[in-house]
């Protein structure tokens, strides 16, 4: 029961994390040289419980079985592309 509840906060957490990103992005979209961003999210631990196996005969493969902890924040990029809002002239 601890394993699902810390996957849950875990989850919650960098939701509002990706939130707070995006919010940030939506306020200053019209501002001047700021570059949007991103949230990359990583698993906090994850534990493979049974591997994969291949089909045989008749009877096909079955798919890996694994626990995790949830998810938590890599990383948050900032994208430096330039995006223009008029049509480019050739």
């Amino acid at each position: 029961m601890l394993r699902s509840m810390y996957s849950g906060v875990a989850g919650l957490r960098n939701h509002q994390t990706r939130m707070d990103v995006i919010g940030n992005n939506i306020a200053n979209i019209n501002t001047t040289g700021y570059k949007k961003s991103r949230v990359v999210f990583k698993d906090t631990l994850y534990q493979s419980m049974r591997g994969a196996s291949a089909p045989s005969g008749n009877i096909g493969g079955t798919n890996p079985m694994g626990v995790g902890l949830g998810v938590t924040v890599a990383s948050i990029d900032q994208i430096h592309t330039l995006h223009q809002l008029l049509p480019q002239v050739s």
